[in-house]
């Protein structure tokens, strides 16, 4: 089957929404939360471990995975090395592009796996601690502050980039009334998963089961054993295999679904859920002592918002656990459950190509290959060294794939829309925006006729802005076979939206009162040439890829806004037509469909 070029069907798509002939809106496929991988048929390994527990999904077993060829370093040019931070990073600027095209891949990576994590939550306790002093109150709007500042000012890009995706992965959000009253919280889930980005994907998973903020957003903290007519809640134990680690179907190592009789199969049955959620019972806030009174949250332990939550003995199952062909007797501790099932998660060969897709989508492409996910999934099975899960190795294997360098236009499928979050970061990293105050007050984005559609941590439910595997209706893409998660969030609306807020930050900044205010000292030098001008912001923000139309028309707009002769009493007019100049050339290019998918 050939595939037209991503880029096309998405420029087609977006083109539709800015002529109101039609939506991202609309659902998704007939199985909602599933991916839509290509199907190669192949005859997988069934024998089983352990005999299989009745009415559970036993995975198939899989032979110890072959240490994968090591990822080489890269050189790149500036254009090359603009296109690989706008996905390694929350955007290029020029210094990033300049020291990267002076170097290579490993020096880059290895100086980015040890630069030092800063904590959002010792932002929020500093705030907190003014708060305690007499200063404002302090709101959920604080983890906003603190996104911002790392995320555009962070000398840790690579984590930033990379726990951003994770958010999207393992989903907790604002919206719950229960989380969103919990900003130091929620501020170290996010901590969290920095941390974790360049760990291994066991502790990653393991972190996100017993953090409180995922115990409140997901109901497994205060989550009791089963008793008369009560039932153990199962909603983690649902989504901690249909989201988090395996999935809904059996998949090959490339991520092609296992088919039988010509259908695919269920990783889990209901079995699985039932048997799982009596193993995630017991947890609930952390604190010195596992009284009943502190497990429904009384006497609060001042740490609880963001240590891990504990079990508690009494509330745990001592049942019988049957799930994903493991079966648990009623005589081992909860922590001894957790970690048996953490075990069989991370064990299961569903695990490497499901997470491998989902990172390459948020990081490189919509729309990766079998081959491509075989790779990342090698490496999840074996760094080369023997290692399994190792995130660094992940990350590395999906930045710098043969699929991911390719020049844009050669792989086919290779292409996503940009999310509006990145890229309002990417405006703001490229032309280096900063606090007037030092308090990066951006708030209230999820509008889509006066924002963006987006806001951090954020999202509508657990299936995060937009689902991996969402098609938008009656498009080019549907046509093609593809998918557009990002699309989801994209309408009429939210595309007039996006137009008039960045027409609006582009000329006076973003935040409250404009405070966080871009620096176009550069760009202001080059205003009397329009064409140094637009390779100046083709490089900053299309990674040099401008296609001559557009760049024909951008300089031809630039142009006819006339430069005056500088004369001793019109300093004003010449500075006003300077950036003018300037910010046109910036909002045309930030409004073309060429910058809008990222090749």
């Amino acid at each position: 089957m050939s595939y037209p070029n991503v880029r096309r069907v998405l420029a087609s798509t977006l083109l539709s929404l800015l002529a109101a002939c039609g939506g991202g809106g609309g659902g998704d496929s007939a199985q909602p939360s599933a991916q839509r991988p290509e199907v190669v048929v192949t005859l997988p390994v069934t024998t089983p471990a352990t005999p299989a527990a009745p009415g559970t999904v036993t995975p198939p077993v899989v032979a110890p995975s072959p240490a994968p060829a090591p990822v080489a370093a890269r050189t790149f040019t500036r254009a090359e090395a603009a296109r690989f931070l706008g996905r390694a990073t929350m955007g290029p600027n020029m210094a990033a592009i300049d020291a990267l095209a002076a170097s290579d891949s490993d020096a880059w990576f290895t100086a980015q796996f040890v630069k030092p994590q800063t904590l959002h939550r010792s932002y929020i306790d500093q705030m907190l601690a003014t708060q305690a002093a007499g200063g404002a109150k302090v709101n959920y709007t604080a983890f906003y502050e603190s996104f911002w500042l790392q995320a555009i000012q962070g000398e840790d890009q690579l984590r930033q980039r990379v726990a951003f995706a994770l958010s999207e992965i393992f989903v907790i959000s604002l919206q719950n009334e229960s989380v969103k009253a919990q900003v130091r919280g929620t501020a170290s889930y996010v901590d969290m998963l920095g941390q974790h980005a360049f760990g291994n994907f066991r502790n990653l998973l393991e972190g996100v089961a017993l953090h409180p903020m995922m115990g409140l957003y997901l109901s497994h903290l205060r989550n009791q054993k089963e008793s008369g007519t009560r039932t153990p809640d199962e909603n983690f134990a649902r989504e901690v295999m249909q989201l988090f680690s395996i999935g809904l179907y059996q998949l090959n190592a490339d991520g092609s679904l296992n088919l039988s009789s010509g259908k695919p199969v269920d990783t889990y049955a209901r079995e699985d859920v039932a048997g799982l959620a009596k193993v995630f019972t017991g947890l609930s806030w952390a604190g010195p002592d596992q009284s009943t009174n502190r497990f429904n949250g009384g006497t609060a332990d001042p740490d609880r918002d963001w240590k891990p939550m504990q079990m508690y003995p009494a509330l745990h199952s001592s049942s019988e656990k049957r799930f994903l062909g493991q079966t648990i007797s009623g005589a081992t501790s909860g922590e001894a459950d957790i970690k048996v099932a953490l075990d069989t998660l991370f064990n299961h060969p569903n695990a490497a190509p499901f997470f491998s897709r989902q990172l390459i989508q948020r990081l490189v492409t919509s729309n990766p290959s079998a081959a491509y996910i075989g790779r990342v999934s090698a490496v999840f099975a074996n760094n080369g060294k023997g290692v399994r899960g190792d995130m660094q190795a992940m990350v590395r294997a999906v930045l710098l794939d043969p699929e991911a360098l390719a020049p844009a236009g050669t792989t086919l499928r290779t292409g996503k829309l940009r999310e509006p979050l990145l890229r309002l970061a990417g405006w703001m990293r490229a032309f280096d925006a900063k606090a007037t105050t030092g308090r990066y007050r951006i708030y209230y984005l999820d509008d889509p006729l006066t924002g963006l559609a987006q806001s951090p941590l954020n999202a509508a439910s657990v299936f995060n802005f937009f689902r991996p595997s969402y098609v938008p209706p009656n498009s080019a893409i549907a046509s093609a076979g593809l998918v557009a998660p990002e699309l989801q969030v994209s309408s009429e609306p939210s595309v007039t939206g996006y137009l008039n807020f960045m027409q609006e930050a582009i000329n006076t900044g973003v935040g409250e009162s404009r405070e966080v205010k871009p620096d176009y000292t550069k760009e202001l030098a080059l205003a009397g040439d329009a064409n140094a001008v637009v390779d100046r912001v083709d490089l900053l923000l299309l990674q040099g890829a401008m296609p001559s139309r557009l760049r024909g028309q951008i300089v031809g707009a630039v142009n006819t806004i006339t430069l005056p002769a500088a004369t001793a009493g019109n300093a004003t007019q010449v500075a006003n037509a300077q950036a003018n100049r300037v910010k046109l050339a910036i909002f045309l290019a930030m409004a073309s469909t060429d910058y809008l998918v990222q090749k």
